[in-house]
């Protein structure tokens, strides 16, 4: 209540019509599976394209998974081809959680990797494993201008002093040539030390101020000796044809520098984004926001102190140019020409990992940096509508893998069953038959998932070839092009498959017979329609929630009205709150009745909301409960379209 205690006028603003609610979107989904490569633990992060998807999780080539005996079987990529089906029939926004299984005995993670300067030394990898990661890493050094000068040359005694110089840059000192066109004499490289007691400079070959041999700033002659900053520039190009290239230049050397805990030095701009319990939580953030961006992580695991160190390890790698059999040698070339030296390092070894089993889909939080793997990456994207997970079923009925493809399907359902809002696109078996596919049918109920079959045939772009693709990528972008272009009221069938050149299976009118009543939507093919999707039945036993077009409208109202009274809570519980409640969700329900959404020919036969007190008892509130009560007719697909034709007479009255 404003107070009003000194004479004036008083302008106020006040609202006069209830609060508005906007309709959520309904076409967001999320995919989960393995990847060619990608982040595990970071947050998904939304895809628009493609070409979004490949620079991320890779590219399309096969996937080669590691078995328990050593063997390896090689797969499809289902989560590229899901993405593209997706894409293609009209999907816009995609989430993807990719769920990795470590080879090995134990499980280890498979990086691309190399190490640089014997071993132990740096060791340069990809940031995230798989063999995707792959990648040419080339470290340039530049060595830069003359920071040596005389303070005040118009005096007979010189004063050196430097410029553009940071404390414990990597600097090369060399003496200069006497007459100026002889060759310099290089007394190597340092690391430049402020002594901020005494103002002025030393440098240290080790990097330690008390450490010898120790060069005092004073005992430098301007003219006579220059002094000359090395930065080294880094850069990716990864084999992934679809990859990135990422390129970094000018960064200092020296694990202690100045910019170290900033992306401005060597190991902070590829350090790693794992949680370092030492570290402070600023900088583990940071690491997170450049984890997406930066594809290599550069680990001192030599624990080398200063920056002399880490340039020997450059200069002195095995691949380096010419197999210096000294540092000298390096500090010559260098001299000489500031831009001649440079190392290659190409990080190989990377695998995909072995298949993923239902507990890797499943997913984790890790206790010390919350950061989350599978389904649990999903729990915190509220906008996500649709969960599948492509390729899980594939092998459903192989006798050693069925338990796991069961179990994975059972986390899909009751993920999206825990987060309410959401349905899950269910994939049949691979080969299945129809007796097959019923009995997979027969071990599931819920009203938040939809099974469709038979698998998709395409053509593979990569080889060229026919393939069978599970189709929950398919009907995610159905589903999405659905609701865009006509309402997610709207049951997601008869619509055309636009990539499908086939079915695994082709199913006729009497097997669909057999199929449609027990939840199983069929692709069908019909003569001069194309290949459609004809089924939109959940796999639920409620006769009440049979469809998939109920479901999912009911989700979208129930999120709707959830995401637009938030503003209720804590306003004071009273008729006035009750009536302001009853006007917006009946706004919202006219604009839904209007749209056609719902079945009646006027609106109080199409919804009724009630929020007085008949719906709520004097206990409720007590407890602080405001509780509405809303009722709607929503539409059913005309599933069955029946047309009854007799015979009739002209003096026959109907």
């Amino acid at each position: 209540m404003p107070e009003y205690l000194a004479p004036g006028v008083y302008v106020e603003e006040t609202s006069f019509r209830a609060k508005s609610i906007e309709g959520v979107s309904t076409t967001t989904t999320g995919f989960i599976g393995p990847t060619r490569y990608g982040p595990l633990d970071l947050e998904p992060d939304i895809i628009t394209s493609l070409v979004e998807f490949e620079r991320t999780y890779g590219d399309r080539e096969r996937l080669l998974f590691v078995n328990n005996d050593g063997t390896t079987t090689e797969m499809d990529n289902w989560m590229w081809h899901a993405a593209r089906a997706f894409f293609e029939e009209g999907g816009k926004r995609l989430y993807v959680s990719r769920v990795y299984a470590g080879s090995g005995s134990p499980p280890t993670m498979g990086f691309s990797s190399a190490t640089i300067g014997g071993s132990p030394g740096l060791n340069v990898r990809a940031r995230f494993p798989g063999r995707a990661g792959d990648a040419r890493v080339t470290f340039t050094f530049n060595v830069g201008q003359n920071v040596l000068v005389d303070l005040d040359p118009a005096e007979d005694v010189t004063r050196p002093g430097v410029r553009s110089l940071l404390d414990r840059d990597v600097v090369m000192i060399r003496d200069l040539g006497s007459p100026p066109a002889a060759s310099p004499s290089v007394r190597g490289f340092f690391v430049a030390l402020r002594d901020a007691q005494n103002h002025t400079w030393n440098f240290s070959a080790t990097g330690d101020p008390q450490g010898s041999p120790l060069i005092a700033l004073a005992d430098l002659v301007p003219g006579v000796t220059d002094v000359r900053v090395v930065t080294v520039a880094v850069s990716v190009d990864p084999f992934a044809p679809a990859a990135l290239s990422y390129n970094e230049r000018d960064l200092p050397l020296d694990p202690q520098h100045v910019r170290a805990g900033t992306p401005d030095s060597l190991f902070d701009a590829f350090a790693t984004h794992e949680r370092d319990p030492d570290a402070p939580n600023a900088k583990f953030i940071a690491n997170l926001g450049r984890a997406r961006i930066v594809p290599i992580v550069i680990e001192n695991t030599a624990d080398l102190s200063n920056g002399v160190d880490v340039l020997t390890a450059f200069l002195t790698d095995a691949d380096a140019p010419g197999s210096p059999s000294s540092l000298q040698s390096a500090i010559e070339e260098l001299s000489t020409d500031p831009q001649a030296r440079s190392l290659s390092k190409v990080i190989t070894g990377g695998d995909d990992g072995a298949r993923p089993l239902a507990s890797h889909y499943e997913g984790t939080i890790d206790a010390v940096t919350d950061l989350k793997t599978g389904f649990q990456q999903f729990e915190d994207l509220e906008d996500i509508s649709i969960v599948a997970a492509p390729g899980s079923t594939f092998g459903f009925e192989d006798p050693n893998y069925n338990p796991q493809a069961r179990t994975i399907v059972s986390h899909l359902i009751n993920h999206a069953a825990r987060m309410k809002y959401r349905i899950a696109v269910l994939d049949s078996g691979d080969n299945q038959s129809i007796g097959q596919v019923r009995a997979m049918r027969a071990q599931y109920d819920s009203t938040y998932a939809a099974m469709y079959y038979p698998w998709v045939r395409v053509v593979d772009p990569l080889t060229q070839r026919e393939i069978y693709l599970p189709p929950s990528g398919f009907v995610a972008g159905i589903y999405a092009r659905n609701d865009v272009n006509r309402a997610v009221y709207k049951a997601p069938a008869n619509e055309v498959v636009n990539l499908a050149i086939g079915f695994e299976r082709f199913i006729n009118k009497s097997q669909q017979e057999v199929l449609n009543p027990e939840g199983i939507n069929c692709f069908r093919f019909f003569e001069g329609r194309g290949m459609r999707l004809w089924g939109a039945r959940t796999v639920s036993s409620d006769p009440e929630w049979k469809y998939v077009n109920l479901r999912r409208y009911f989700a979208y109202l129930e999120r709707s009205i959830d995401k637009g009274t938030q503003w209720a809570v804590f306003e004071p519980n009273g008729d006035q709150l009750w009536a302001n409640v009853r006007r917006t969700i009946e706004d919202f329900l006219l604009n839904e009745w209007q749209n056609g959404a719902l079945l009646g020919e006027k609106p109080e036969k199409a919804y009724f909301v009630k929020c007085d007190r008949s719906t709520m008892s004097q206990n409720d509130l007590d407890n602080g409960r405001l509780i509405v009560l809303i009722g709607v007719a929503p539409l059913r697909p005309a599933e069955f379209v029946i047309f009854r034709i007799g015979q009739w007479t002209a003096d026959r009255k109907i």
